[in-house]
């Protein structure tokens, strides 16, 4: 179980706990690499002009400002999102990204491929999957001019098979296209196409009847137009059969085939290579008013009320440099919210507390030298090890490594001779400096999943 963050919002891992989110990490970037993605990193600042160029998002941005200017000038910070000039922290990677490639493209080549792990900061109410202060993982690949629509089906692609190997239960990537959405609005004569996503966006939160009086008091909606909005958003399929079902509802729109098509290829190539982890979704919205072609939300089965875990999408129109253009995909990964449902339901736990695997023990103060000489050829070999700071009884020096979790305690008598204790097992035996190695299990921190954990 994960330790009460003192400050609510801003989670803090014990060590044992940062392994865990390390692993998460180290796997996500190992998956992002093998498919060719580049890892970059942006400011943690943008202008506010910037970040809500798009329009306003639902949570709060945190304004950036000088505790010394805000005692001179108490007014300095309530000019907030009034002044475009002013400084906020990012509430995600995708705004600063598309401002990065603007202000980049000369020096880039395109399609661009990139991931980016970084911190976000949202005014969030705090509780579970929800902090202020969190870790998101994204993958985008950006065009110049245009970007060939099968990059939305490899980006569905690559989190899939990252989310399969990770620690986790299973998930479904539930997959939309704006297109479809839209098309069919204004097939129905709902022209308000981004005021029908804002309220189906809402459906799980409040519920099908609700929607529907939204959509016919704020929107005009007729009884049946906001019943055919819902009877869209119900179909859900885990083939490609949703296709017949939409045409079923008798809805005729040249941007509805569209976006009918696209789905389709997604769909179709998931069945394929990665059966039963993604299905069309006509649900899905994705409140940002950016997207404008595939829509994706990701949950994990079984623990749907921690919300998506992954989300993102097609995006045509964010970044552009006068009349040319970055179309650009992505999928953003919320990562500590995924590690905050992996510590709390106990779902994986990190081997030991430490990286260190062996502590070279001390005989005597006189030996401190010759233990360092032992632990820099144990290191050379990419062995983890610590040397103890004083030369107390052997029983407290096996008693400190237990405490700190290392596995091995070395010991060196007064002719130089070696012997290594497993001090789990009680196991001692010979062992040389430049030869020995520990199991491999024990090399460095193993990240077990709750399935393969002992009873």
């Amino acid at each position: 179980m994960a330790r009460t963050a003192s400050l609510s919002g801003f989670p803090e891992w014990l060590p044992e706990e940062r392994l865990v989110e390390l692993h998460v990490l180290d796997t996500l970037r190992n998956v992002f690499e093998l498919h060719g993605f580049g890892s970059i990193e942006t400011r943690a600042v943008e202008t506010v002009g910037q970040l809500l160029r798009k329009g306003e998002i639902d949570k709060e941005v945190y304004g950036l400002s000088r505790l010394q200017d805000d005692e001179a000038d108490p007014d300095s910070a309530k000019a907030g999102k009034s002044d475009p000039h002013a400084l906020a922290l990012h509430f995600d990677l995708t705004v600063p990204f598309a401002r990065y490639v603007v202000e980049n493209a000369g020096y880039l080549a395109f399609p661009f491929r990139r991931y980016q792990i970084q911190k976000v900061w949202r005014g969030e109410r705090p509780q579970e999957g929800r902090a202020r202060e969190f870790t998101q993982a994204d993958i985008d690949v950006v065009g110049d001019g245009e970007l060939p629509f099968r990059y939305d089906v490899e980006i569905a692609l690559v989190i899939a098979e990252a989310l399969s190997a990770l620690p986790i239960p299973d998930f479904r990537l539930r997959i939309n296209n704006r297109k479809l959405a839209e098309g069919f609005y204004r097939g129905i004569g709902l022209d308000d196409t981004a005021g029908v996503l804002r309220s189906i966006d809402k459906l799980e939160k409040i519920g099908p009847a609700k929607v529907a009086d939204l959509l016919k008091t704020e929107l005009g909606a007729s009884d049946e137009q906001a019943q055919l909005a819902l009877k869209l958003a119900g179909i859900r399929t885990e083939d490609t059969t949703f296709v017949a079902q939409v045409r079923a509802l008798g809805v005729t729109n040249d941007l509805l085939e569209e976006g009918l098509s696209e789905l389709e290829q997604v769909i179709d190539a998931a069945v394929q290579r990665a059966p039963g982890k993604v299905v069309a979704d006509l649900s899905i919205a994705r409140g940002l008013d950016y997207y404008t072609g595939t829509v994706v939300e990701t949950v994990l089965v079984g623990h749907e009320q921690l919300g998506s875990i992954c989300s993102g999408g097609r995006y045509d129109a964010l970044a552009s440099k006068g009349n040319r253009k970055f179309p650009g995909v992505g999928l953003s990964i919320g990562v500590t919210r995924l590690v905050s449902r992996i510590l709390s339901q106990d779902l994986a736990k990190a081997s030991r507390s430490v990286p260190t695997a062996v502590l070279v023990a001390l005989t005597n103060d006189d030996s401190w030298g010759a233990a360092q000489d032992v632990a820099a050829q144990l290191r050379s070999r990419g062995i983890a090890t610590e040397v103890a700071a004083k030369a107390e009884k052997f029983g407290k020096q096996i008693k400190f490594a237990d405490r700190r979790g290392i596995p091995f305690v070395w010991f060196t008598d007064d002719d130089g001779n070696h012997q290594v204790k497993d001090i789990r097992s009680g196991e001692q035996v010979v062992a040389f400096p430049e030869l020995w190695t520990p199991p491999s299990e024990d090399l460095t921190v193993q990240v077990t999943t709750a399935a393969a954990l002992p009873a």
